[in-house]
């Protein structure tokens, strides 16, 4: 992703209105790496199954959306230069989790959660505010972003049907990349966020999940 330091106010917005849309609207993600579910086999699923793998896909590209949302806003207000680069850096490679996700949802007949703007909005605000604070407490931001993530994409692991190997081999990449990504924040000298935003975090998650599980 080029550097848009150099831009204007207005200039800037007209690149977040078209990030924005590029990851709220379907079908405009393109992704750099392959699907890791391509390499896998389709298994057949019963209904109830697909629904159910369908209805944690969903939240995964929604947390995607979220993400994306957060690394924009804390890149639009980070005060250093190096910060705010990489910040764009990690929402581009988050963009093939956010078209992997999308894929996997077709594969299963279902789409993503028409509450994304909201959720996109909601955390473009959160970044935004992250990155006023500070670059410290906005790169502590991401590495805890990218724990809870990890959480919950663990325990969607432990969901899946066995024989679904398509999502699995997805899930376990997008693991591995917010691992990496939280670990780099944290040793570009991310503080450690306290207790009670930690806790708002969580709270701000269990919502998103509980919302976009179905619709």
């Amino acid at each position: 992703m080029a550097n848009n330091s150099h831009l204007d106010f207005f200039d800037r917005a007209l690149v977040q209105f078209d990030q924005a849309l590029r990851s709220c609207v379907p079908g405009s993600s393109n992704a750099r790496r392959s699907s890791p579910g391509a390499a896998q086999q389709e298994k057949d699923l019963d209904e109830t199954q697909r629904k159910h793998v369908a209805g944690l896909m969903r939240i995964n590209h929604t947390g995607e959306v979220c993400a994306q949302a957060l690394y924009q806003g804390q890149a639009a207000t980070a005060k250093l230069d190096d910060v705010r680069q990489s910040m764009e850096e990690a929402a581009a490679e988050e963009v093939d989790h956010l078209a992997w996700c999308e894929e996997r949802l077709q594969q299963l007949d279902s789409q993503p959660s028409v509450l994304n703007p909201i959720w996109y909005t909601l955390s473009f605000g959160m970044g935004a505010i992250a990155g006023l604070a500070g670059d410290r407490w906005s790169l502590g931001f991401v590495a805890e972003t990218e724990d809870q993530v990890c959480e919950h994409l663990e325990d969607h692991l432990q969901q899946l049907p066995e024989n679904d190997s398509k999502s699995r081999a997805i899930l376990e990449q997008m693991i591995a990349d917010e691992k990496h990504h939280g670990d780099s924040a944290r040793d570009a000298g991310g503080a450690e966020l306290p207790a009670p935003i930690k806790q708002a975090m969580t709270v701000m998650s269990e919502v998103m999940k509980k919302s976009t599980y179905r619709i």
